[in-house]
């Protein structure tokens, strides 16, 4: 990956936006998570919100849009049961490997968010909406402030996308 999104906050903890990692993303343009071939397309308008580079895609790139599970694929990793709580939904990518994120703070501040917490066991212990750019500070320290919160998912309320993991700093 290339560099990472971060925020400092004022008591100077960084929160890290994680994107899709490169070896999920290589999986997902085989076979998504619903089973699916990934088809690419050529986007004729941009600003399609891409997980892989955590920025908006430009006129004219070849971008898929591919199931993604999230939850699941963080509790493959860490041995956790979401249970019930475990969704997948759309998500853009680009269609080949790109170099990852490229640029300072958070992506995808520009419009209302949820902030969704979730527990060691995959459960979701609430949420907080975020309305600007200067609101995700308070939002990650209250969900941090709470021990029983390992990770949080920033998605986007119009659709309830998932845009990106922020993991406990």
């Amino acid at each position: 990956m290339g560099r990472a999104d971060a925020r400092e906050c004022e008591d100077m903890t960084t929160y890290i936006a994680r994107p899709v990692l490169p070896t999920v993303l290589k999986e997902l343009r085989s076979a998504d998570d619903s089973g699916r071939e990934m088809v690419p397309v050529i986007d004729e308008e941009g600003g399609a919100p891409l997980r892989c580079c955590l920025r908006r895609s430009e006129r004219g790139e070849r971008i898929a849009l591919v199931s993604y599970a999230p939850l699941r694929r963080w509790a493959a990793e860490t041995g956790a049961d979401p249970g019930a709580y475990d969704e997948q939904g759309p998500v853009f990518v680009h269609a080949e490997e790109c170099a990852g994120p490229d640029g300072d703070g958070l992506p995808f501040t520009n419009a209302h968010r949820t902030v969704r917490r979730y527990s060691a066991e995959g459960h979701i212990l609430g949420g907080r909406l975020v309305e600007d750019a200067d609101g995700f500070d308070a939002a990650f320290r209250e969900a941090f402030d709470d021990p029983a919160v390992t990770l949080v998912h920033v998605r986007a309320v119009e659709y309830g996308c998932f845009l990106y993991e922020v993991r406990r700093p």
